[in-house]
């Protein structure tokens, strides 16, 4: 299995790469990134578990890192995570059940670090 923490890092290495090699593109990128993701009518831990879903549907193991990352940082539980996978899964199908576990494994390893960091935050906020 992967480490999606580690490959979140490495990921984010590369992004700034590409945004130095074609930063009109990205720049542009971004700006639809911050208009989708903005609170509207839909707050931003539902965008999130949307985005995880397609992630999942269209199979990008790099859009799972992502969006399990930020749902877990919007609030998202197991159960909010486990629905959204299901839903993936029911309009994905067979496909959709293996990139799922990816997810689910993400998940888990996203959690235990941030419960593992947990004193060192609580250190730096005494």
């Amino acid at each position: 299995m992967k480490n999606w923490p580690e490959m979140t890092k490495e990921l984010s290495a590369q992004l700034r790469n590409l945004r130095g090699s074609a930063p009109v593109t990205m720049k542009g990128f971004s700006a639809i990134a911050q208009s989708a993701l903005a609170p509207k009518a839909l707050d931003g831990k539902t965008k999130e578990l949307i985005a995880l879903g397609i992630g999942v549907a269209v199979r990008c193991d790099d859009c799972i890192a992502f969006h399990t990352k930020a749902a877990l940082e919007q609030g998202a539980s197991r159960d909010e995570v486990a629905e959204t996978l299901a839903m993936a899964i029911y309009m994905g199908a067979g496909p959709s059940v293996m990139y799922a576990s990816h997810a689910l494994d993400a998940f888990e390893q996203f959690a235990a670090s941030r419960s593992a960091a947990a004193p060192d935050r609580e250190a730096a906020e005494d």
